[in-house]
Parts: C-alpha cells; sequence; structure tokens
C-alpha cells in the first residue's frame, strides 16, 4: 500500500532563492521517518534560522513529539482542507501542545491545499473559528502553489525575533496583525509566495 505525506518545506535554494514546495514522500511499507530542514528567513536584516521537525501528524509520532514540544519555540499546526479527519485532529494536537510545549510557545494554524478548492470539505471559516477558540493566528496555505508559505515562515521569525529583543518601550509585535497587513499587500487572497 502507498502511502503520500505533504509537508511545508523548503526543496533547496537555487543561485540563491529559496523555493518552497510541496514534499510528496511515497512509501511502499508505511514508514516514514520525522523530516528535518533548516530553513533561514530575514527579518529587518536579521537572519533567523528556523528548524523545521515534520512529523506529518502521523500517530506513530504522536509519543516522541512531546520531546519536540519542550524544545520547541513555534509550531505551525498544518490541517488538509480536504480531509475533515486532518481538521479534526488539530484539537487534539493543541491538548498536547497546551500539556507538553512551553507555556509561550507561537503557534499558528494552517489549512493546507487551498489550491484545491473544488475538494474543500472544511471552510475557511471552520479554520478560523477554531484558531479563535485557541487565540493563534490562521491562515490557509498552498505548498503546492506556495500561497502563503512564506508569509507563514515570515511571521513566524518575525514573531520570534520580536520575543527575543523585546525591549520595554518598543510596542509589542502583533502576529495577527502583521499576517492580516501582509495578505492585504498582497492583494486580498493571492497570498505571498
Amino acid at each position: 500500500m502507498s502511502i503520500k505525506k505533504a509537508s511545508l518545506t523548503e526543496n533547496g535554494v537555487k543561485n540563491g532563492t529559496s523555493r518552497n514546495v510541496l514534499e510528496r514522500c511515497a512509501s511502499v511499507n508505511e514508514y516514514f521517518d520525522i523530516a528535518f530542514k533548516n530553513k533561514v528567513v530575514t527579518v529587518d536584516n536579521m537572519k533567523v534560522k528556523l528548524q523545521i521537525w515534520d512529523t506529518a501528524g502521523q500517530e506513530r509520532f504522536r509519543s516522541v513529539t512531546h520531546a519536540y514540544y519542550r524544545d520547541a519555540q513555534a509550531l505551525l499546526l498544518l490541517y488538509d482542507i480536504t480531509r475533515k479527519s486532518s481538521f479534526d485532529n488539530i484539537r487534539a494536537w493543541l491538548t498536547e501542545i497546551y500539556e507538553y510545549a512551553q507555556k509561550d510557545v507561537v503557534i499558528m494554524l494552517l489549512g493546507n491545499k487551498s489550491d484545491m478548492a473544488a475538494e474543500r470539505v472544511i471552510t475557511h471559516e471552520e479554520g478560523e473559528k477554531l484558531a479563535k477558540e485557541y487565540g493563534v493566528p490562521f491562515m490557509e496555505t498552498s505548498a503546492k502553489t506556495g500561497v502563503n508559505v512564506e508569509l507563514a515562515f515570515h511571521a513566524i521569525a518575525r514573531e520570534l525575533k520580536h520575543r527575543n529583543l523585546e525591549q520595554p518601550h518598543e510596542p509589542k509585535f502583533k502576529i495577527h496583525d502583521y499576517i492580516e497587513s501582509q495578505k492585504q499587500k498582497s492583494n486580498c487572497c493571492g497570498g505571498i509566495m
């Protein structure tokens, strides 16, 4: 039986330009390793290195993810807008995150596969409602086309940078506001690639 996993990762750097694409991995024996990638994002002329650990939401990794949560500064939770079970699992992941992760961990909810609107089973509004319930930023992405992928990484990197360099006299960085302003700059729903 062939199973595929999909994740937002950097596929490589060509001539100094990174390309975010859908990474597709197939396995005959249904076994997947936890994927690990490094991504460097520039925020206000400062380089922020993101280490990305991807379990693709697989239940078999639930026991080892607790160790990753403890040290994580940010977590991107993705669900597939074309699969209700993927969305339904988000609550369980959030429960574990709140139990095992640092109290100040940055969490972002992403509805992936926005390019597959015809197959959509989870509405944008359902994603927004869940994100508001947990007080986390939300956006829809397409790992295939790149829509909002860079924005997600930049928003997380910017939040982390501001937290690490926060000065008492500076206004607090608001990740929700940043995401909305960047989406508006990119002509509403077209996204940042």
